[in-house]
C-alpha cells in the first residue's frame, strides 16, 4: 500500500506574531515553526496503517518555503519512510498549495490512501484537502473522528453540526482529512530523530509540479494585529456592593445588559 501524509508548517501558537513591512502577511523572523497539529493526527494515523499493512511505505508532502523541511524531518523521525518538499513562497494561497501537492502526486507510481489534517492552524480555512481531491478526482472526507479500513474501501465518522456524525464509506484511493480525537500521536524517539536525518527528501520546483503564478487565486493586504487587551478592573467592598457595581458597568459601560 502506497500512503501519503500531506502536512503544512506554521508558527508556534506562543510565538509573537510581527507583520511584515507591507501588512501582505506575517514577518518570518524569529518565529517559531512547527509541524499543524492536525497534520500531526494525519501522521500519526497514516503510521498506524503502515504498520498494520506489510510492506507499504510512507511519504510526507510539504509545499512551502525551504524552512518546511523541518517538519518533513519531524514526520520522518515519527517513522514515515521518506519526504517530499515543493518548494513555494510564502504567501501561496490554499489553490496553488492543493494544485502542487496534486502535481507531486500524480508523478508517483500509485497512491492507495492520502492523510491530511482537517485544517492548518494558522489560517484555518480548511480547504486543502477537498481541493486536493478536485485535482486529483478522487473522493475527500474531511473532519474524521474514527476510520474503518476494508478490503480497498474505508468507512469514515465524521463531524458535522449539532453535534451529530455522520458515516462515509469511500473506495481506495481516498483522501482522509482528520480531527482532534482521532488518534493522539506519538512522540519521535531520540534514535528515529537520528535515522531522520538521513531519510531521503526529494526536492521539487513550482514549475516541477505544473504551478506557476497564475495559479494564485487570493491575494492578501491589509493585515492587522488584534487591538491590545485592556487592563482588568478589580471590584473592592464587600459582595453586595461588588454585585452592584458590576451590574453598574455591565450596563453603562459594557453594554451588554
Amino acid at each position: 500500500m502506497n500512503i501519503y501524509v500531506c502536512i503544512k508548517q506554521v508558527p508556534d501558537t506562543e510565538t509573537k506574531i510581527k507583520l511584515n513591512s507591507d501588512s501582505t502577511g506575517i514577518d518570518p523572523a524569529g518565529i517559531k515553526w512547527v509541524m499543524s497539529p492536525f497534520d500531526e493526527i494525519a501522521v500519526e494515523e497514516s503510521l498506524r496503517v503502515k504498520e498494520k499493512n506489510a510492506g507499504s511505505t510512507l511519504t510526507v508532502i510539504s509545499a512551502g518555503p525551504a524552512r518546511a523541511t523541518e517538519s518533513i524531518r519531524t514526520a520522518l523521525a515519527m517513522g514515515a519512510d521518506n519526504g517530499i518538499h515543493i518548494e513555494l513562497p510564502e504567501n501561496v494561497d490554499n489553490n496553488t498549495i492543493a494544485k502542487a501537492l496534486a502535481g507531486a502526486l500524480k508523478k508517483e507510481a500509485h497512491f492507495d490512501l492520502i492523510f491530511t489534517g482537517k485544517e492548518a492552524i494558522d489560517d484555518g480555512s480548511a480547504q486543502v484537502s477537498q481541493i486536493l481531491g478536485e485535482f486529483l478526482d478522487i473522493p475527500s472526507i474531511t473532519v474524521a473522528v474514527a476510520i474503518e479500513y476494508g478490503a480497498g474501501t474505508v468507512k469514515c465518522k465524521r463531524e458535522i453540526e449539532g453535534g451529530s456524525f455522520e458515516i462515509i464509506e469511500a473506495a481506495l484511493p481516498v483522501i482522509i482529512a482528520g480531527q482532534k480525537g482521532l488518534n493522539d500521536p506519538r512522540y519521535a524517539s531520540l534514535p528515529n530523530i537520528m535515522k531522520a536525518k538521513k531519510k531521503e527528501i526529494k526536492a521539487l520546483k513550482a514549475a516541477d509540479v505544473g504551478v506557476s503564478d497564475a495559479d494564485q487565486k487570493i491575494r492578501f493586504k491589509n493585515y492587522q494585529l488584534p487591538p491590545p487587551k485592556q487592563a482588568g478592573k478589580k471590584l473592592t467592598g464587600d459582595p453586595a456592593a461588588q454585585a452592584k457595581e458590576l451590574v453598574r458597568m455591565l450596563h453603562e459601560e459594557a453594554k451588554v445588559i
